[in-house]
């Protein structure tokens, strides 16, 4: 127990030497009973407190704690017993109420929080088509945002405190009766498992319970839309807020997820599929390109055509590098000008990554380090890579460039196809909470092929993904969806 202006005040010492921890004393206007309101001021509106609980407290009779619930119109308010959870609820941003006719209670009030940022359009996921919300740091909002999506009483959230330093609140999502319950167990034993100090994002669980740290590939999908959070609770995955992050975890989640955009179902699914086609072939490209141009002019000239081959060394005459180290130099480069553009100013680094690209371009052609025909090649596998839809897919794409580039200087092609082997088997391996992150590949699975590559048409989908083992598979019954192609059959 600690004092501050002489009051005897149910907190630590340490709490009381707090500068911006407040206490104040008043008396009841009709029964002179005195009371006190301790609180932090940084994390109390305070405008709440003069308005909504001091003049009650003033002008209204009352004399024991428990007659504040009546007083006081205001929801949230706990009477408690015992000074035990005092500390943790007063941290926590809720006002303190003491008694002096009645020492042995304590009210607490909810108050709003304070410097929550307004909801916003999405920054990363950003679409044209559909809802313009997205998370934002304060997880009671993220948690209205998905609630006022999935207004249904099976929606079950678990909260959990972790971090011994920070005490984060982590929300765990779920429908009862279609999410299973082995991958709810799953997750929620692996994140009161933790035992860190500082849980200050998303990020920092995704690092601490993914099955494989080890691994360059994300093996939880990170969005910042309420939409897609309540479609992928609607399959009967699990999603994962943070409080102070805006960015739900989705799991479990597999490689084919990461290279669809939640913009495709609000397009047609012809459109969608095409858009993904092009996004895979994109990948593809930008991974391989480079790694190609070094294995065949390397080791493999008769792959040339000869039309071709007359450009190419027209380009590489007057060029005294091999082509490994001309690759590496053009890549290392596009990294860096990437990195310079992510780091600085958003209009300086739109300046930088342009003229930037540009310049340095242009003058390692005109200097005779670099071809024209890698340069273009490397342009254009930079590009590519930006179609990846999520940012963290996008990085482990930069980063498999490399290796295979290394592969194929050392073996030609065949380096290329060991490296992809290697890659393969990482991937066959690879889980996701314990569900093969390569499905509906491997294991084949060909029910949930309808929304991969292909997106087919919402009347297709007519299960939930089979690797998911849903309590409940069936999205919707076929003889509703047929009585609707009858209706429009008669309309025709």
């Amino acid at each position: 127990m600690g004092r501050k202006a002489g009051v005897e005040v149910p907190l630590p010492d340490i709490i009381l030497r707090s500068n911006d921890f407040t206490q104040q004393e008043y008396s009841n206007r009709k029964t002179g009973v005195k009371f006190h309101l301790s609180f932090f001021s940084t994390l109390v509106d305070e405008k709440v407190v003069q308005r909504d609980i001091l003049p009650f407290l003033l002008e209204r009779h009352f004399e024991l704690i428990d007659d504040v619930t009546a007083l006081v119109p205001m929801t949230g308010i706990e009477i408690l017993d015992k000074p035990d959870k005092l500390e943790e609820k007063v941290l926590r941003g809720y006002l303190l109420l003491t008694v002096s006719t009645d020492p042995g209670k304590f009210a607490l009030f909810e108050t709003k929080e304070a410097n929550v940022r307004a909801i916003a359009p999405p920054e990363v996921e950003f679409s044209v088509m559909g809802p313009k919300e997205a998370f934002v740091e304060s997880i009671s909002i993220n948690t209205n945002l998905i609630r006022k999506r999935l207004p249904i009483k099976e929606l079950v959230i678990e909260e959990i405190i972790i971090g011994t330093l920070t005490k984060t609140k982590v929300a765990i999502f779920h429908i009862e009766g279609i999410t299973n319950s082995e991958n709810v167990k799953t997750i929620s034993d692996r994140i009161k498992a933790i035992d860190f100090d500082t849980i200050i994002d998303s990020s920092f669980i995704v690092q601490l319970i993914s099955d494989n740290m080890y691994s360059p590939f994300p093996q939880l999908l990170d969005t910042e839309r309420p939409d897609r959070v309540a479609s992928i609770l609607a399959e009967g995955k699990i999603a994962v807020l943070v409080d102070g992050s805006p960015h739900a975890l989705i799991a479990p989640t597999t490689l084919g997820e990461f290279f669809s955009s939640f913009d495709d179902y609000y397009l047609n699914w012809i459109l969608s599929t095409f858009f993904r086609l092009i996004r895979f072939f994109s990948i593809v490209f930008s991974v391989l390109v480079t790694p190609l141009y070094v294995a065949v002019l390397t080791y493999h000239y008769e792959l040339i055509p000869k039309d071709l081959l007359t450009t190419l060394v027209s380009s590489r005459r007057v060029i005294p590098l091999p082509p490994i180290l001309e690759a590496l130099f053009l890549e290392l480069t596009i990294e860096l000008l990437r990195e310079a553009g992510a780091r600085l100013p958003t209009k300086v680094g739109q300046t930088i990554g342009i003229v930037g690209g540009i310049v340095i371009g242009t003058a390692s052609v005109d200097a005779g380090l670099t071809s024209n025909v890698l340069l273009i090649f490397v342009a254009l596998a930079a590009l590519a890579s930006f179609t990846t839809p999520v940012y963290k897919m996008g990085n482990t794409i930069r980063l498999l460039r490399f290796p295979f580039l290394l592969f194929a200087a050392f073996w030609g092609l065949l380096g290329i196809a060991f490296c992809l082997c290697i890659m393969l088997t990482h991937l066959i391996r690879l889980t996701s909470m314990n569900r093969p992150f390569l499905e509906p590949f491997y294991p084949p699975r060909l029910v949930d092929n309808k929304d991969v590559l292909i997106r087919f048409p919402f009347s297709s989908e007519k299960t939930r993904p089979l690797f998911l083992r849903t309590k409940n598979p069936v999205r919707f019954k076929s003889k509703n969806m047929k009585k609707l192609k009858e209706l429009k059959d008669i309309d025709d």
